[in-house]
């Protein structure tokens, strides 16, 4: 059961103006600064901004980074441009989501053993949770390790078929690797199967395909790991968005998710 109810389906076209109406893609919120840095960081090797994925030195260029950015997220491609406003293309976050609907129902139709997970709990757990309770009602499993489980000084919880990291009496932000790890290693010491597919962000999703675990996933425009993972295949999917607007602005992308993906709306 959801924790809220999903709205109707928008079409193509109004989910592409609420998306830029709400800054969830458009003119987001996410500077230009701070997307260079990040890009720049990845390239130099620094792991905190590879989020579990592994790219040896075949990133080492920032300007490729850049590049991969304009074509899969929609950032501003002017390599002068360097602060000021950034953007991510609505039509990429679109095309992205199209792209996840198909994997979710292909997911659906084989009654898959499906993971979802969120180092955004107070933003994308809103996606999430509906998408979990929709794959459980169309016949997938839910899965995860029942017995606690700790990482980067907290624990690992489950909450609505979802999992997040709780650390001092809160769920929190976090783009580490580490509480998918546990998960993982959890489901194969205990026999267990591993996911047939993935959905998360963050390093819960760079891990996943870091294993060879099928992995679609939502990611900000300062998070370039998961674009650079898809472009070389161990990410199947990634959506470009703010992935920490307010929770029920979310509703209406996830309402066209499911519609796209013929799952049933939960109650």
């Amino acid at each position: 059961m959801p924790l809220d109810p999903a709205p109707a389906a928008p079409s193509r076209r109004d989910l592409a103006e609420h998306l830029v109406r709400t800054r969830i893609a458009g003119d987001v919120a996410t500077s230009r600064e701070n997307n260079l840095d990040h890009y720049r960081a990845l390239a130099a090797g620094d792991r905190y901004y590879w989020l579990g994925l592994d790219f040896g030195d075949r990133w080492s260029d920032p300007s490729a980074v850049l590049e991969l950015m304009v074509e899969r997220c929609g950032v501003v491609a002017d390599p002068a441009h360097l602060s000021g406003q950034d953007t991510i293309g609505p039509q990429l976050t679109l095309d992205a989501l199209d792209r996840m609907a198909d994997v979710l129902r292909k997911a659906a139709e084989n009654r898959s053993r499906v993971l979802l997970a969120t180092g955004h709990p107070a933003g994308m757990f809103a996606v999430h949770h509906v998408l979990a309770a929709a794959l459980r009602e169309a016949g997938c499993t839910v899965a995860g390790p029942a017995e606690p489980l700790y990482a980067d000084g907290g624990e690992v919880r489950q909450l609505a078929g979802v999992f997040m990291l709780h650390r001092g009496g809160g769920l929190v932000h976090t783009h580490s690797p580490e509480p998918m790890q546990r998960v993982l290693d959890a489901l194969e010491r205990d026999g267990e199967p591993l996911p047939d597919l993935v959905v998360a962000d963050h390093g819960w999703a760079g891990h996943a395909g870091s294993r060879g675990i099928e992995t679609v996933g939502f990611a900000d425009c300062n998070d370039p790991a998961l674009f650079v993972g898809e472009a070389e295949g161990s990410i199947r999917v990634s959506v470009p968005l703010d992935d920490n607007v307010a929770p029920q602005l979310y509703a209406p992308l996830t309402a066209y998710l499911l519609t796209r993906a013929r799952l049933p709306r939960p109650a």
